[in-house]
């Protein structure tokens, strides 16, 4: 049996050589080959020469339009094909797990809109392939509904039959545009509040704050009001206050990005009213787990970590 000669370098050449060496085979032209794998004739060429290089053998007997393989070209090709269309294969069952497995996140309407979407794009485009399926709802039967992987809810941490994690407490305070801020100076007064335009959120959960109960809580008489008007979401009643149409209560974290951009501002300065609720992540311990979901998880876990701390 002949004594093998021990082989130096690089024994597999790039995969773009084989790429190419494959479409100009199967084309026999370096032309349609182009076509084919969408690069130029002449890179075709390029990469084909380059495998011819690296074995130091010919692979094509090249003619004025179109090529035929050599000998030592037909007994390549049968092994890259193989090897191409099995990687190939396995790269199809990946992408379609992959792409099965893309995560569904449920949330309320406040923290979807105005949480969960200004960090959606940075999110898509450090993670590739892996999608988010945001559902915004304000039902929370509809967010714990089997079909979701992770759901984000308002409440005291306490869900039966679902882990739940804090990701930010509920601090409450007046927020307006500057102009309206600027048109109006006497809103800067606590006591004052309720002579001007407020804006409410009609809320079917009897806890969800109102101006009311904020007002009370810091010791100003909260009626008449006559010049409060109401939306039935809170995006909407945030949408409005940065429109100038009046003041609105502001969640921290959730408003924290307008006020960054100075699209809102707190015409009571630090004064506001911290409640025993908050905003958890939580999950189903009895469903099965995936590496996306656990992405995700990690992710909104350090947002929360990231956070602004209110006291």
């Amino acid at each position: 049996m002949p004594k093998k000669l021990p082989v130096t370098g690089k024994v597999l050449p790039p995969l773009d050589y084989l790429l190419a060496f494959e479409a100009a085979a199967k084309a026999q032209s370096f032309a349609q080959a182009s076509k084919v794998i969408n690069i130029s004739e002449t890179a075709i060429s390029r990469k084909v020469r380059l495998l011819e290089q690296h074995y130091d053998v010919p692979l094509f007997v090249r003619g004025h339009r179109s090529v035929t393989l050599t000998q030592q070209g037909a007994i390549l090709l049968t092994t890259v094909e193989q090897s191409l269309d099995l990687l190939r294969d396995v790269s199809r069952d990946m992408l379609a797990k992959h792409q099965a497995n893309s995560v569904t996140l449920a949330a309320t309407n406040s923290v979807a809109s105005l949480w969960l979407m200004p960090q959606l794009r940075k999110f898509n485009k450090s993670n590739g392939r892996l999608r988010i399926s945001l559902v915004s709802s304000d039902s929370d039967a509809e967010c714990l509904s089997e079909a979701m992987d992770l759901t984000i809810l308002r409440g005291d941490g306490s869900w039966p039959g679902y882990e739940a994690r804090l990701l930010f407490g509920e601090t409450v305070f007046p927020v307006c545009s500057p102009e309206y801020l600027k048109r109006n100076p006497a809103a800067a007064d606590l006591a004052a509040l309720p002579q001007f335009d407020l804006i409410e959120v009609t809320s079917s959960h009897a806890e969800w704050m109102t101006w009311r109960s904020w007002l009370n809580q810091n010791g100003i008489a909260a009626s008449p009001m006559e010049r409060a008007v109401a939306f039935n979401t809170y995006p909407l009643s945030v949408q409005a206050a940065v429109d100038g149409l009046g003041i609105a209560l502001g969640w921290a974290h959730l408003v924290d990005p307008l006020l960054e951009t100075g699209a809102l501002v707190r015409p009571a300065g630090d004064v506001s009213v911290r409640t025993r609720s908050g905003y958890y992540l939580l999950k189903n311990p009895t469903q099965k787990t995936f590496p996306e979901q656990r992405i995700v998880e990690d992710w909104l876990l350090g947002l929360s970590a990231g956070r602004k701390r209110y006291v």
